[in-house]
């Protein structure tokens, strides 16, 4: 791991290093909404799981982390900003922000909000640094969002709430964060120790958040039931701390040095595809046609993308 995402010239370079490690981190990530539910419907929270997620990541890569950071430590001072901004933004405040959305409205249109990200990406790179984006990459977008509006199944409808709305909002700004604060390369911090020393601050801030209340937090110690049988409390814990956190979070920032986040952000997409299939899996939650066909959309969005990204690259 330290050297998969500590150098990214260890890794093939090109779209086939790039698209596997982002496809690879979003696969990850989309494993985590199916093994929360399970404990959420233990009685869990969602601030006592998020909690527990990132500080179980942040200690999995704290080695890792001390291993990337040898002979650089002077990077955490003259980078504190940027990993104060990762930590605060596109980890604790993404999730913190993602799970009141949904305290408040139905998680799919909570989901899709914030997976405007790839868009603000695109909008955010245009504005400031001038790469208008091509007209395959508008496509790609048009293709991906029809996608996300299959694979959740807001065909049906869906209940809004307008606190909702504006704390999925949110949470889409820390995704935003995410992909354009990982892609920063002008710094000099490795990938890995961005990540890990993000999951701390996060850590930290989530830790404020549920000592002040702000994050009301419920556990207890019951089997959690999966469609294949029983699991102990703390197995889907570490499951979702060091495969969908630690590994996601690494592999992820690592993708995007390597890809841009505007390519790497649609790439990611491809969690909302990983999440509905983990959710047929282990909560018997199965996909329907439509979704099946919102997935392909989605994968061909992200395909014209990257076609877009190496026309005005």
């Amino acid at each position: 791991m330290t050297q998969i995402a500590n150098d990214t010239r260890m890794i093939p370079v090109g779209v086939s290093g790039g698209i596997l490690l982002a496809a690879f981190s979003a696969t990850t990530f989309g494993l985590s909404g199916p093994l929360a539910t399970g404990l959420l419907g233990n009685g869990w929270s969602p601030g006592a799981i998020v909690l527990a997620r990132i500080a179980i990541a942040a200690i999995a890569l704290a080695p890792f982390t001390v291993v990337a950071l040898r002979g650089k430590w002077h990077l955490l001072r003259s980078q504190a900003i940027q990993i104060l901004l990762y930590g605060v933004l596109a980890v604790a405040g993404a999730q913190f922000c993602y799970f009141s959305a949904v305290a408040t409205m139905d998680v799919a249109p909570a989901l899709l909000i914030e997976y405007t990200a790839p868009a603000a990406v695109v909008a955010w790179l245009w504005i400031t640094k001038g790469q208008r984006p091509s007209r395959l990459t508008v496509i790609g977008a048009v293709l991906a969002a029809a996608g996300l509006v299959l694979v959740l199944d807001l065909i049906s409808g869906a209940d809004l709430a307008w606190s909702g709305v504006a704390w999925a909002f949110a949470a889409m700004i820390g995704a935003t964060a995410y992909f354009l604060i990982s892609a920063e390369t002008g710094s000099g911090l490795p990938p890995l120790a961005l990540a890990g020393a993000g999951l701390v601050v996060g850590a930290v801030t989530l830790g404020v958040l549920a000592a002040t209340g702000l994050l009301p937090m419920r556990a207890n110690t019951d089997p959690t039931a999966y469609a294949f049988g029983s699991l102990p409390w703390w197995a889907p814990l570490l499951l979702l701390g060091v495969v969908t956190a630690a590994i996601s979070y690494a592999t992820g920032v690592a993708a995007i040095r390597l890809l841009g986040s505007r390519v790497a952000s649609f790439v990611a997409l491809l969690e909302v595809v990983a999440a509905v299939l983990f959710a047929w899996l282990l909560v018997d939650q199965l996909p329907g046609l439509a979704q099946l066909a919102g997935g392909i959309l989605v994968i061909a969005g992200v395909v014209a993308v990257r076609l877009g990204d190496r026309d005005i690259a």
